[in-house]
């Protein structure tokens, strides 16, 4: 699968908007529009209309929500983002439903972000950025309960991730502090202010661990770090 490259630096952000409700529509648009680095270009009302715009307008970052009508948000993702696709878009999946089946639906379905919709404006903001930026961005308190499942016994399990393999190649000690931050949920950015590196460095060290560990995504890379130790403070 080819991985969409990042949104160019200073171009805004474009981004389509998939929600059955037209107030969280509104709400979106309202807030992101108001961004200086940010634009709306479309909207959506159910899954096929969002998967027609988003092949149409081709924006930077779609924002889906899980349960709308004619096609739910996480076929929609899978038919924008998924492993089958050639091209694939950057999906963000944003909903009212914590649940677990969706947030590993989502993820397995080639989604960079799946955010809660009481997270907050600034949240959302800053999961547009991060998707646009080739990062991504989880709703914490998913986080921490998807870090738990990949870190139980098989018994208890429920796999979120697909197992990542023991690596090709051993990963350097830099590569290592780049996963255990990656595992502590940093961005890029932030992983590059935390290491006193740049920003390239980090996309380098970042190729080259998901080259070793054969990772799909960021959330394997951390899935990785935390069932070999390396997904605490320090470690």
């Amino acid at each position: 699968m080819t991985v969409p490259p990042p949104t160019p630096p200073g171009a805004p952000i474009r981004v389509l908007i998939a929600d059955d409700q037209e107030m969280v529509r509104t709400g979106f648009r309202f807030f992101l529009d108001a961004q200086p680095d940010i634009t709306v270009v479309a909207e959506a009302a159910d899954g096929e209309e969002a998967v027609a715009l988003a092949r149409r307008e081709r924006p930077d970052v779609c924002l889906l929500d899980i349960r709308m009508p004619k096609l739910d948000g996480l076929e929609a993702t899978r038919l924008l983002a998924g492993p089958e696709v050639a091209d694939p878009m950057r999906v963000v999946v944003v909903t009212t439903f914590d649940l677990d089946e969706y947030v590993y639906g989502a993820l397995r379905g080639g989604a960079c972000g799946f955010l809660l919709k009481d997270s907050g404006p600034t949240l959302l903001a800053e999961a547009v950025r991060a998707a646009a930026a080739g990062d991504s961005l989880v709703s914490p308190s998913v986080t921490v309960r998807l870090l738990r499942h990949v870190t139980a016994p098989p018994a208890v399990s429920a796999a979120p991730v697909k197992p990542v393999s023991a690596p090709t190649e051993a990963l350097t000690d830099r590569e290592l502090d780049v996963v255990r931050l990656v595992a502590l949920g940093r961005t890029n950015a932030e992983i590059a202010a935390e290491l006193y590196v740049s920003l390239s460095t980090v996309k380098t060290h970042l190729s080259s661990v998901q080259l070793k560990l054969a990772a799909r995504n960021r959330v394997e890379i951390a899935a990785w770090a935390w069932q070999h130790g390396h997904g605490q403070p320090g470690a």
